[in-house]
């Protein structure tokens, strides 16, 4: 039993430091997500726009699972900060893709076509997913 707790012990910093990370990493990555798309989802996702909620959720979804995969697989914390950031650039990348395709995209959020929120959050979820998988 004391292996365990020693084991605990000397992981436990690291464990703390990762999450942490991480969890800074999502929520400043969510931050400048919202900052810098030209729509306010937060301010849409309170009034009750759906379609709002569904692009959010679609960005904290594709930029919380390259950080996990990135969490899972690395051994430093300036790894994970280099792939935050990475997955951070791929998600705006993706939200500013599916703009030029559907022309519009910001305006139609606003009028709450869901459509259009599920087709975005599905794009990031798809680049999420192979981003991860990039990672492992």
């Amino acid at each position: 039993m004391e292996i365990v707790f020693q084991s605990f012990l000397a992981g436990f910093p690291v464990f703390i430091a990762h999450f942490a990370l991480t969890v800074s990493l999502l929520v400043a990555g969510v931050a400048v997500y919202v900052t810098i798309t030209p729509h306010q989802e937060m301010r849409l996702v309170r009034e009750g726009n759906t379609a709002a909620a569904i692009s959010l959720g679609g960005v904290v979804l594709g930029l919380g699972l390259p950080l996990a995969v990135s969490m899972a697989n690395s051994v430093t914390v300036f790894d994970i900060l280099i792939w935050g950031v990475v997955s951070l650039a791929l998600q705006l990348g993706t939200f500013f893709a599916i703009d030029f395709l559907l022309r519009g995209l910001p305006k139609r959020i606003e009028e709450g076509q869901v459509a259009s929120a599920v087709f975005l959050a599905g794009s990031k979820l798809t680049v999420a997913i192979i981003t991860a998988a990039a990672l492992t």
